[in-house]
This record gives C-alpha cells, sequence and structure tokens, in this order.
C-alpha cells in the first residue's frame, strides 16, 4: 500500500462519517445566522474547513492513541498504530491540514480568525481528555460543533446568544452518539485504562443516550422556533426524534455492530435537523 492511501486512511477519508457529524451543525449555524441565504462563498469555505480540520483531528488522535490502539480490536491495524507510517508523519499531515484550514479563512473577519485558535487547541487537546476526563464526550462535543459559533462570527461578526446554546445542544447530541460508538469498544477500553462515556454511565448508558438526544433536540428546538422557524423546523425536529428514537431499538440489547450501525446513522438525524432549518427559510 503507498503512502498516499495510509495517509488516506489515517485522515479517515474513506469513513467520512465524522465529516458529515461536523458539517451538519455547521450548515445549520450558516443558515441560521444569514436568515437562510448564506453567502456560497463562506458555505464553500467551511465546508472545506470542516473536511481539513476534522482529517488533521484523526491524524492528531491517532498519534495520541498510537500506545492505546494496538489493544483495541477494531483500531489495530490503522496505518500509525501497525506501524506503516511513522509518529512524525501523523504530526506532519495534521499540521499540513491546520495550516490549510487557516489558509481557508483569511478572507473572513478577525473574530472568525480569533475562534478558528480556540477551534484548533480544542481539536488538538481532545484525544487526551480521556487520559482524566469521565465523559470525554462532552468534550469532544464543543470540539465538533466549534464551527458553529465560528459561522455565525463570519457571517454576522459576533456570537450572539443562541449560537452558544446550539453549541449546548451538539454537545448532548455528540454524548448521544459518541457513547453508542464507545459501547463498541467498551471492554477493550476498560481493559486499557481509556476513560469514556460508556463506562462512567455504567448500566444505565442506554439510559443517558436516549436523555442526552431529548436534551440536544429540546434545546434546537426552542432556539429555532425563537429564530422564527416554524412548520418546516418542527418537522424536521420530528423526524430526528424518530431517528433517536429508532436508534433506541439499535443499542437497547448493547450489541457491537448494532451500537456501530446507530452511531453511523446519526448522519440521518444531522440531515433531518439541516433540512428543516433549510426547507422552512425556503418556504416561509
Amino acid at each position: 500500500m503507498n503512502k498516499l492511501s495510509l495517509y488516506f486512511r489515517l485522515i479517515r477519508l474513506d469513513k467520512p462519517i465524522g465529516i458529515l457529524l461536523l458539517l451538519w451543525p455547521t450548515l445549520i449555524a450558516l443558515w441560521l445566522a444569514a436568515r437562510g441565504t448564506p453567502d456560497p462563498v463562506i458555505v464553500v469555505i467551511f465546508t472545506l474547513g470542516t473536511i481539513l480540520m476534522r482529517s488533521a483531528g484523526c491524524a492528531i488522535n491517532d498519534y495520541a492513541d498510537r500506545d492505546f490502539d494496538k489493544h483495541v480490536k477494531r483500531t489495530a491495524e490503522r496505518p500509525l498504530t501497525s506501524g506503516r507510517i511513522k509518529s512524525w508523519e501523523a504530526l506532519a499531515v495534521a499540521a499540513t491540514l491546520s495550516i490549510m484550514s487557516f489558509l481557508l479563512i483569511l478572507p473572513l473577519n478577525a473574530l472568525t480568525k480569533q475562534l478558528s485558535v480556540a477551534a484548533v487547541i480544542i481539536a488538538g487537546s481532545y484525544p487526551y481528555f480521556k487520559r482524566f476526563f469521565a465523559i470525554p464526550q462532552a468534550y469532544l462535543g464543543i470540539a465538533f460543533g466549534f464551527g458553529i459559533p465560528m459561522g455565525f462570527a463570519a457571517v454576522q461578526d459576533q456570537v450572539p446568544a443562541v449560537a452558544w446554546w446550539l453549541l449546548v445542544a451538539n454537545v448532548f447530541w455528540a454524548i448521544a452518539y459518541d457513547t453508542e460508538y464507545a459501547m463498541v469498544d467498551r471492554d477493550d477500553d476498560i481493559r486499557i485504562g481509556i476513560r469514556t462515556s460508556a463506562i462512567t454511565f455504567g448500566r444505565f448508558d442506554v439510559a443517558a443516550v436516549m436523555l442526552c438526544y431529548g436534551a440536544a433536540l429540546a434545546i434546537i428546538l426552542v432556539c429555532g422556533w425563537l429564530e422564527g422557524l416554524r412548520a418546516w423546523f418542527v418537522g424536521g425536529v420530528a423526524v430526528a426524534a424518530a431517528v433517536a428514537l429508532y436508534h433506541y431499538t439499535l443499542i437497547r440489547g448493547r450489541e457491537r455492530m448494532a451500537c456501530f450501525a446507530a452511531f453511523r446513522h446519526n448522519n440521518w438525524l444531522g440531515a433531518a435537523l439541516f433540512a428543516g432549518v433549510a426547507l422552512d427559510y425556503a418556504f416561509s
């Protein structure tokens, strides 16, 4: 396997679910901030930036977890863990992608650039939270949702209260979907000493996931309503709620592959929320 193929796998371009989980909240923020008519240039910048930063985050994550991943069946064959690329290569890839992402936002205002620095720090430090933080998925939610305040900053040159509430909703959503993901590796994580929400919640893991879904959707519903969104938006939230209920049927048995399927299915939950916002602005 050539180096480019290994780098492709390092940054998970073969598994785009992570990109989509970052992209939906970012697009929702851009549509809300611009009242349904965001500048296409800004949309392209944020879409490409999301791809680049998620990819950089994967490289950093694999570097941080290189000594742990070899003990987890699902991650043992990752390019860095298996020794097919070196640690310095992962860091070089992450740095290159981060620089490319920063270059993308150069045309944007100063506030967006300032927030981008915080975004890089949060994304780079997330993997180390698993060493000591009982629910690192909450920190992941901040990292995965930081496109929300950045999106509002790029459009409005300010970050209103609704942006921070949407970030809180994203934290609850991330705890929900990443707990499903963590349920896949729970046995391995216990053995090697990694802290995850699936371990912290214990036998209440399924209930915690559903409560977090409920909190996320409730906050998003209130935020959208206060922003003047109505029927199409409420319909999108209803579809997202139905998706969350479907996830309950997948995770209640705590079977590995079913939990992983629920995690991946969160793409449709995010898509439903974005569709509700976009359609409401388009048809109202």
